[in-house]
This record gives C-alpha cells, structure tokens and sequence, in this order.
C-alpha cells in the first residue's frame, strides 16, 4: 500500500525503544481470467483444503467439516497504531484482538493476508513477513529475506489455485513510491521465495494495488489510480488486468485496504483528515456502492481475508 501511513517521529522513537527491550526474542502479546460481475460464485464456500497453521492460528477448535477455522472466515484488518481487529462485515462491526509486538525496529504494519488456518502474515515497510495469530495477536518471525525481487513494500492476499482446489497461494504485488508498482508476484510459503509473475494490462501498468482474492480462486486488485481508484480482476497466471472498474468517490488517500466478503468488496481507506471509513460495493446485488461505517476511530493500514468466507451473501 503505497506509501501507506507515515508514523510520526513520536510513533518511531516508541517502536524503535521496543524493539531495543524485545531483541531478537518472538512476540509475546485465482483461477485466469476470474470475474466479478455478478458476485456470485461456488457455493461450496470455503470447502477446500485444510489448516496449514493451527498452532499460530486459531489452533483445532471451532475447526468444521470444510477444513475452515471459525476465526477464519471473518476479515481481519491492522491499525497504524499495531493493532489487530477482527471485523464482521455482516455487522459492520470491529473487535480488537491484540496489539501487535513484531520485532520490526521503527518499522510499521503495511499489509496483511490470512490464510486457511486463520493465521495473519503481515508484511512490514521494511520489507520482513510475520506470522500472526489472529486469536490473540501473537507474533512470529519468518525466515523471509526483505526485498526479494526488488519488493519491499507489497500489498498482499492468499487465492485458492482454482474452484475446488485444496491449495492456495500468496499473490503480491510490489509497491514503489507514489502510485507506482512492481506488478505481481508470488511467494513460495515452503521456502520464503519471491517469483515474478507480470505487470498489469492498459492504463494499470506499473500501478501499485492492494489484492484480495477468494475460496474459488479468484483474485482482485484494489489499485492506485487518481482522483478515484480502481477495482479490476487479475489473471493470477500473467498478471494481465480485466474488468476495469473506476470507483467513484474512492481514493486510496494515505492508507488503504480492501477484501472480498459474501459476495461484495470492501474498501478501508483514510485521506489523512481523518480516521479510516469503509466503503461497500455490492457485486453481489445491484453494484452500487456506497460508504457503510463513516470514520472508524482508528486508520487501517492492512486487510486480509482468508479463502474460507463466503463468496455469496449470509442467508
């Protein structure tokens, strides 16, 4: 998330004292060519596959038949002030889980994925990868080594790799400064590796974006165009852009973060003037769009969802 949102000198002299007393010790606290026209997809939701994680994430309880953690089928979002909340869109409602204590120096959160098991990765503007639990906001380092094909900043999201698939992957796409990217790329979670994938198509290439993506193997970007942003689905395999979407109203402003929950797109943005507001467009039913909960009390500066929630409205 381009940029994201600068941490005052205050901010980075508390986080930098932090680290210092933390050291080195853990944290104690799509398919090609996918669509959104209708919204409306498998309704096996959130049947493939099965925890990767549960130690970190929300361990074997509340685990169901689909191999789905409860936790993980809500969207989970992070302050710029380190904090982790869970949020039921259904409700538009936020819970705080925990603060945040990643051993990250003066470094700050700038995006977030989760993953089957309920496990958060956040990705700092350092360029690190940490493990989060989304149960009470316990941190873990990886062996991810920072600005691996020039990426440091990304924004980030697990896709299934296809309908029907047990099997998902981290897709990112690499954020320069501005409104600038790198185009997308893929991280191997069994080695920490980063492979470029492609740039974006049209008058999206070399744009930043932040990604969500979905249980039936779909994958979006929220990107960084001016005065308003832009929805478009992604081919996964190429990186090629559809489906261009201009989001009246929308600006990615100074933080910014959206996912994809029961068949909608949710946008979490903030122009600095205020705290974050969330914008809902409903792909589900009449593709309107329109802001749902105005001025949250806090700035989202990451947002991730898992492959696990829903892909069609609650009934």
């Amino acid at each position: 998330m381009s940029a994201k949102f600068a941490p005052s000198p205050e901010q980075m002299r508390a986080r930098l004292s932090l680290s210092l007393l933390l050291g080195l010790a853990a944290c104690s606290a799509p398919a090609p060519g996918g669509r959104f026209d209708d919204g409306k997809n498998d309704p096996n939701v959130g049947s493939f596959g099965t925890p990767k994680d549960p130690g970190l994430g929300t361990g074997t309880p509340g685990v169901g038949a689909d191999g789905c953690a409860e936790a993980a089928r809500l969207v989970y979002v992070v302050s710029d002030a380190d904090t982790l909340y869970a949020f039921r869109p259904s409700e538009a409602r936020f819970d705080p889980v925990g603060k945040l204590a990643c051993p990250a120096g003066a470094a700050t959160p700038n995006s977030m994925a989760v993953d089957r098991s309920g496990t958060a990765w956040v990705n700092y503007s350092d360029g690190s990868l940490f493990k989060v639990s989304t149960k009470d906001a316990r941190c873990e380092a990886t062996s991810y080594k920072a600005g691996q094909g020039g990426f440091v900043k990304f924004g980030m999201a697990f896709a299934t790799n296809g309908s029907g698939s047990r099997d998902e992957t981290l897709y990112v796409v690499g954020i320069d400064t501005g409104d600038r990217g790198k185009g997308l790329a893929k991280i191997d979670l069994s080695t920490m590796t980063l492979s470029t994938i492609g740039d974006f198509s049209g008058v999206l290439t070399g744009r930043g974006a932040e990604l969500t993506g979905t249980g039936d193997g779909r994958l979006f970007g929220f990107f960084t165009t001016k005065p308003s942003a832009t929805l478009a689905a992604i081919d996964a395999a190429r990186g090629a852009t559809s489906e261009d979407r201009t989001l009246s109203g929308v600006s990615t402003g100074v933080a910014w973060a959206f996912s994809f929950w029961g068949g909608d797109f949710w946008f979490y943005t903030s122009d600095g003037s205020s705290t974050s507001s969330v914008t809902r467009l409903k792909t589900s039913s009449d593709r309107s769009i329109g802001v749902v909960k105005q001025d949250v009390g806090f700035t989202i500066v990451g947002a991730g969802v898992s492959t696990c929630a829903p892909t069609e409205p609650p009934r």
